[in-house]
């Protein structure tokens, strides 16, 4: 005969609970007796009894069916009818839908010793229904607090920095962490977002001021680098035109256009540089 030193059913990972135990001999005289007792109630009753003893439950529910304290061996139940014994069997509706859960606001003291209230939300559903309560007391309970302090042991070792800017991966970094943890509660953590940050306010004018300064010193190099190109633009100009009289007198022309078009009182007429040349060698 095969002894069996555990005290209850063990926990296999994959596969839920091993029912080895749950045998009509685990239940004993008494366990038979209640039994037994419990079907003649059933019979007796019919079939008033089926009021009391059929179940339904949805399908997105299952029932983890308990028989004098025992867990009844197949797993959850459902979905659809099921049968419960009067006096000796109780069971436990679970829901398979997503839940989610908003992560109360954080505070988190960063790598680079920046303090900031971070908060985020969480999406999670039951994987094993079976697991969900016989392992855990409030596996809906347990996951809520173990979201608040992965929350901070994450952030924890971040800077500043990264947490503005790689929201992305400290949200899957913390649903990787918080789905191997809730895989013995028959948890699966299906997505985790983080919602906001909040900077003390020191801190907001602090990197406003940074930013302007940022920005103001890009737009000194975009203009030094405009009045450089201008700068060689002219000086190609100029010996285009210092190649050709003809060039610069109609670049007179055009600036006397460009003059007359104003409403101006005053007109000045640019002379021909051949006149003025004439006068040079003159002297």
């Amino acid at each position: 005969m095969m002894k069996n030193n555990s005290s209850g059913p063990s926990l296999d990972r994959h596969q839920g609970y091993n029912y080895a135990d749950e045998n009509s001999d685990g239940l004993g005289c008494c366990g038979w007796l209640l039994t037994i007792f419990s079907w003649c109630v059933v019979c007796l009753t019919f079939p008033l009894s089926l009021c009391v003893c059929m179940k339904v439950v949805q399908e997105y529910e299952r029932a983890v069916i308990f028989r004098l304290g025992r867990l009844l061996s197949g797993g959850a139940k459902g979905p659809g009818i099921f049968f419960v014994l009067p006096c000796i069997e109780s069971y436990t509706k679970v829901d398979l839908r997503t839940v989610s859960f908003d992560v109360p606001p954080q505070e988190v003291l960063t790598k680079d010793s920046v303090t900031v209230s971070v908060d985020a939300v969480v999406y999670y559903r039951v994987s094993n229904a079976t697991v969900s309560v016989a392992n855990v007391e409030n596996a809906h309970h347990s996951t809520r607090l173990l979201a608040q302090t992965t929350l901070r042991n994450v952030l924890g070792t971040k800077n500043l920095a990264e947490i503005l800017s790689e929201r992305e991966a400290i949200s899957n970094s913390m649903q990787t962490a918080l789905d191997s943890a809730t895989d013995q509660w028959g948890i699966k953590v299906e997505r985790v977002e983080i919602k906001d940050v909040r900077l003390p306010v020191q801190l907001q004018r602090a990197m406003a001021a940074e930013a302007e300064a940022a920005r103001e010193a890009r737009a000194k190099v975009i203009a030094a680098e405009g009045e450089n190109k201008a700068a060689h633009a002219l000086k190609e100009a100029s010996e285009v035109m210092n190649e050709s009289s003809s060039a610069l007198q109609l670049r007179y022309l055009q600036t006397l256009n460009t003059i007359s078009a104003e409403k101006n009182s005053t007109i000045i007429f640019p002379l021909p540089i051949e006149f003025l040349s004439h006068f040079c060698k003159e002297k």
